[in-house]
């Protein structure tokens, strides 16, 4: 695997000088795509579907209105009251050699507090050149530029070696239920495909250059952790040293403090192998020997003070919740917390909770797991036509920017449907700053315009690379 990464780096720049298949359709067709990009960014933005409650019939809705002005087959689940899922087809028919590719993206967003941001949340305003809205980074803009490729393939009358399939989802960001939805009720639409390609992967930008494009081949799973303490509930005017609340803050004290076991997987042996010749120093010294890293203290000190890099090593656990009484006055008889913790693939979720229960140790304080479904991580191969693919048309946007496989600190879709036998990544077309990257579930998400008009065209180069018949 090392070996094809820096294979691929080597054939960057010839493949650089290749043109590709947007590059076919001219200028005048590329400005008017770029405009309806950033048309179709700024409606999709105005739309509030904000989980809970989420309302992804109003976005299912208008993604069809499109797909019925364009002759592009649709069809909306609406399987709940307001919840909604859409597919749409554009078909090889008889041409189909191979099996379908699917893109796929989830309607809903995160909550926002619109005190905290420049502009409503909600109102597309274009600041200093960025569009912001809730959804700008996560990822309405990912299901603009999957709407674009759509529409671009049926207008040009693309002949297909494949089916290319758009599918929007509900509830992502809470219960997932959309995506177990259709699994439950319609595999049947969704088994037989080859590969699918969703949110989750990182194209960084550092100034005017891509540092890399990282492709989320596995993710961590999720194992929410719920830690209460009982005591002896009494008036604020009379302190009890053993109160529920003194007891939980001396258990969090011990949670927080603890630092799980650094451990090493092959995707991020890979991530690092191949970032190690863009760094200096003692960082490359690490990167070259990711498994002789986490047995050295320096390695280890830089790798635990690093965010980009901690979560790949180990599971995480971060406090999230907090909950104690109603009134400053009253000594509750419970206190509780909501802990985040994401377990590395291959990890057991009940190992886990044994051990935080032993770093745990409070009289009184129970830890239970909080969720009543628990999904186990899984990975997608990289010796595939659509990686390729990726890291062609890459090289020639992002020059020698490495295209890297990379474990993802949140969890995607991906994980539910790889369970059906197929093959999945999560690829970002669009570049990001770190700064603007932070402002996925954060304040005033937005992403820059250039880049709603440049990305669908490298989804759709990625597209074409896997899908159009030769």
């Amino acid at each position: 695997m090392l070996r094809m990464l820096v294979a691929g780096l080597l054939l960057s720049s010839a493949v650089m000088a290749q043109r590709l298949p947007s590059d076919q359709l001219g200028e005048q067709k590329l400005r008017q795509y770029a405009g309806l990009a950033l048309d179709w960014e700024r409606q999709y933005l105005r739309i509030n579907t904000s989980n809970p409650p989420g309302n992804e019939i109003a976005a299912a809705r208008w993604f069809k209105q499109v797909f019925d002005a364009e002759g592009i087959p649709s069809q909306v689940f609406e399987f709940r009251p307001g919840r909604a899922n859409i597919i749409a087809w554009v078909r090889a028919g008889s041409a189909a050699t191979e099996r379908p590719l699917i893109l796929l993206n989830h309607m809903d967003v995160v909550t926002s507090d619109p005190a905290r941001w420049k502009t409503p949340p909600f109102s597309a305003e274009i600041i200093g050149g960025s569009v912001y809205g809730r959804g700008a980074q996560d990822m309405k803009s990912i299901g603009v530029a999957q709407l674009l490729v759509m529409v671009m393939l049926k207008r040009e009358g693309v002949a297909l070696n494949r089916d290319v399939i758009f599918l929007g989802t509900a509830d992502e960001e809470v219960d997932d239920a959309g995506s177990d939805w259709m699994i439950a009720n319609h595999p049947e639409l969704l088994r037989n495909a080859e590969y699918l390609l969703t949110e989750g992967g990182e194209t960084l930008a550092q100034g005017d250059a891509v540092q890399y494009v990282g492709i989320d081949t596995a993710e961590k799973s999720p194992f929410w952790i719920h830690i209460a303490a009982a005591g002896r509930p009494g008036h604020g005017s009379r302190p009890l040293p053993d109160s529920a609340p003194n007891e939980l803050v001396r258990a969090l004290g011990k949670l927080v403090a603890y630092r799980t076991e650094l451990k090493i997987l092959p995707v991020t042996e890979a991530f690092l192998a191949a970032m190690a010749p863009l760094e200096q120093g003692e960082r490359a010294r690490c990167f070259r020997d990711p498994r002789a890293a986490i047995h050295d203290n320096r390695c280890a000190q830089m790798i635990g003070a690093d965010e980009s890099l901690n979560y790949m090593f180990r599971n995480t656990v971060s406090l999230t919740m907090l909950k104690g009484s109603e009134q400053t006055n009253v000594i509750p008889g419970e206190a509780w917390a909501n802990v985040d913790v994401r377990l590395l693939p291959g990890e057991e979720p009940q190992d886990f909770l044994a051990l935080i229960r032993k770093v745990v140790s409070e009289p009184g304080v129970s830890v239970e797991a909080q969720q009543k479904k628990f999904r186990r991580a899984n990975a997608s191969r990289l010796d595939t036509p659509l990686f390729s693919a990726i890291k062609d048309v890459s090289a020639h946007y992002f020059g020698n920017a490495p295209v890297v496989p990379r474990l993802s600190s949140g969890y995607t879709e991906n994980q539910m449907y790889r369970e059906l036998g197929i093959t999945c990544y999560g690829f970002n077309p669009y570049t990001a700053t770190p700064e603007e990257g932070a402002t996925h579930h954060g304040d005033n998400e937005r992403i820059r315009v250039s880049e709603v008009q440049r990305g669908f065209r490298v989804l759709y180069d990625v597209v074409m690379e896997v899908s159009a018949g030769k």
